[in-house]
């Protein structure tokens, strides 16, 4: 999808912003970014996260603190509880508010350093997100100062938690810019995604970004760090992941079905990818 600058609407008896969100069919993949800081909590469900250069699984819990103007979008491939909606929770705070509350409260001062790290996004460990599960869901039914109380405690707590992980590479953390990408990159970025199944020719896409075929290179390796073809090969990767985790179509199936012509190339590249071959995939996740 195009790329977008999502505006967070302030509240008024709140300083920061906070949606609960339920989508009963499904998370859209709907690429964008925004000013804000942006801590989410994904509940009862399952899919893939895009997050700058990153491509990866999420699953239940998963819980993700995205620095400001740091494109992203999660897209949802399956539910947890079939009865339940797709859960979300969304934390938005700008830069300004939190240094101000470090300014004057110096026992706040490991946010800073929490911030700085964001701009490729953080990923916080399982422990720690069934750890603040039950305190983000209470902040839903909270009055307006018992959040933002709570919400400090919250962030305060992500600063302890030694196991958590960045997602974008540093080479694209370092190119962010207000405007984040081209005209020309977003085209490109919706048809891949879109078709990434199909025989894509590296000689098509830089037509559809009008560009040459050494300037498109150039300009997909900036803004993504990863050539054209190991990017299709990631998202097809990633639909063959998610269709191992939910079906029990035959491997050689989803190999055809995510857009690999050669079985024996599939199971190279996911093991490239994964470090496991997509049978030993399946049987971890079977036996999780």
């Amino acid at each position: 999808m195009k790329l977008w600058l999502e505006k967070i609407v302030p509240v008024d008896n709140l300083s920061w912003v906070m949606m609960n969100r339920e989508l009963d069919v499904s998370i859209p993949f709907e690429w964008h970014h925004h000013r804000e800081y942006e801590l989410t909590l994904t509940l009862n469900s399952q899919g893939q996260r895009f997050i700058g250069d990153h491509i990866g699984g999420y699953k239940d819990g998963d819980l993700v603190l995205l620095g400001p103007n740091l494109p992203h979008t999660w897209q949802s491939n399956a539910k947890m509880n079939q009865q339940l909606p797709h859960h979300a929770i969304v934390m938005w705070f700008d830069h300004e508010w939190v240094m101000n509350l470090v300014k004057i409260m110096p026992e706040l001062k490991g946010l800073a350093g929490l911030l700085t790290r964001s701009s490729r996004a953080v990923k916080f460990s399982n422990q720690m997100s069934d750890e603040l599960r039950l305190d983000i869901l209470s902040l839903v039914n909270q009055s307006a100062a018992e959040k933002t109380l709570s919400f400090l405690a919250i962030l305060q707590r992500l600063t302890t938690d030694k196991q958590s992980c960045s997602l974008a590479s540093e080479v694209y953390a370092s190119q962010l810019t207000p405007q984040i990408m081209s005209v020309r990159i977003d085209r490109v970025l919706q048809y891949m995604h879109q078709n990434y199944t199909d025989d894509l020719k590296v000689a098509d896409l830089a037509n559809i970004s009008a560009l040459s075929v050494s300037g498109f290179h150039r300009m997909f390796l900036r803004y993504t760090n990863h050539r054209p073809t190991d990017y299709i090969i990631r998202l097809r990767i990633g639909k063959a992941c998610s269709l191992l985790i939910k079906s029990d179509r035959a491997i050689a199936h989803i190999s055809h079905d995510v857009g690999f012509k050669s079985l024996v190339n599939f199971n190279r590249q996911f093991k490239r990818q994964k470090h496991l071959t997509p049978r030993e995939f399946r049987a971890k996740i079977t036996a999780a």
